[in-house]
């Protein structure tokens, strides 16, 4: 009875301090096992941009929100000859033409196929003294047909491969032939005077990503309209042109900043991320101002406007009716003019909490 009672003693007496001692244990077993699992870990340097459940092929190729990229220190070359399909996709540039004939021939509205621009390539590099970006943005001429032939990245060629499988390298996503990236255009964000962020849905009537949300302001480079006579294009008057033919707004009546150039990998579209401040203009007077006509209303359905701060616009964009329907390049934007606002640590301590919330 005594030894019974002596151990009965010791059990009472050491069971807690042996449980905490298998719990330590155990939870530092497994964080050393952890360690050396992340350890052997590997992955891209280049990684698309994601918030939690918000996955996009957004690569930001250059820019971190914070430092914005002087004019001076951009560089647009537009060099001789037309882009080429590859022989077995021209009969997919022919059957746009010919839908466009079969449209027009019916009475009803035409593919519209203006000239536009291909991107060869963007090197960036760093000045000697200062380390300040300096980008090289090659172009060459294209058309609208051409873009869209281009964009059936999966379609089956002759041979059962696709444009993506033949020409494609996800393990390099910078290299790609200018055929399949004729697209550049100027992603803005536009926030109003009273701190509100403009948003869009785009059209359904649009032929790209209808219905889907997207920045203030998304506007394509024209050959026609942007290139004065031999002069290369220049990125911010592209930026003010769209300003004023999708939201009326003047270029006086903002500041302009150019905060990144970022490529949709999914569709190899090419954008220089723009952060544009109304210095006067409220959003209901914006709304004022657009109730008395805009040149391009057509391509955009909804407008919305969002108190621009960082939890509010990282709430917005993970709401559950959002954050399947971004256009890729919207959410790295606004992050980017969130970080351009408020500081970097400041933004990603408010996405995480909002992210954990969910």
């Amino acid at each position: 009875m005594v030894g019974a009672f002596i151990g009965m003693l010791f059990a009472v007496l050491l069971q807690q301090p042996l449980q905490d001692a298998w719990y330590r244990l155990r939870r530092r077993s497994a964080g050393a096992v952890r360690s050396l699992r992340r350890k052997e870990e590997s992955g891209p340097a280049w990684r698309t941009f994601s918030l939690g459940p918000l996955q996009t092929s957004a690569l930001i190729v250059e820019g971190d929100g914070e430092s914005p990229i002087s004019p001076e220190s951009v560089y647009v070359h537009v060099l001789d000859g037309e882009v080429e399909l590859p022989s077995d996709m021209v009969g997919w540039r022919d059957e746009i033409t010919e839908e466009s004939e079969r449209l027009r021939a019916e009475g009803r509205t035409p593919l519209w196929n203006g000239p536009r621009y291909a991107v060869e390539s963007v090197d960036i590099s760093r000045t000697a003294f200062e380390e300040k970006p300096e980008v090289h943005l090659r172009l060459r001429p294209t058309d609208y047909y051409t873009f869209l032939a281009a964009q059936q990245l999966d379609r089956r060629l002759p041979d059962g491969t696709s444009p993506r499988a033949r020409y494609l390298d996800p393990d390099e996503p910078m290299k790609a032939p200018a055929f399949l990236q004729c697209s550049f255009a100027v992603n803005i964000a536009v926030v109003t005077a009273d701190d509100m962020l403009v948003v869009s849905q785009r059209s359904d009537r649009v032929r790209m990503a209808p219905g889907v949300w997207n920045s203030s302001v998304n506007e394509g480079l024209s050959r026609h309209i942007d290139s004065s006579g031999r002069n290369a294009p220049d990125l911010y008057a592209l930026a003010r042109r769209g300003m004023r033919e999708e939201l009326s707004l003047e270029p006086h009546e903002s500041s302009l900043e150019l905060l990144a150039f970022v490529l949709d990998t999914g569709k190899r579209h090419w954008s220089g991320h723009f952060y544009a401040r109304l210095t006067e203009l409220r959003s209901s007077d914006l709304q004022a101002r657009m109730s008395r006509g805009v040149a391009d209303r057509w391509e955009h359905q909804t407008i919305e406007y969002v108190p621009f701060r960082p939890a509010a616009v990282a709430r917005y964009m993970l709401r559950e009716d959002r954050v399947h329907r971004w256009a890729p390049l919207a959410p790295a934007l606004f992050h980017l003019s969130l970080v351009h606002a408020f500081g970097r640590t400041p933004v990603e301590r408010a996405e995480a909490q909002v992210v954990r919330r969910l």
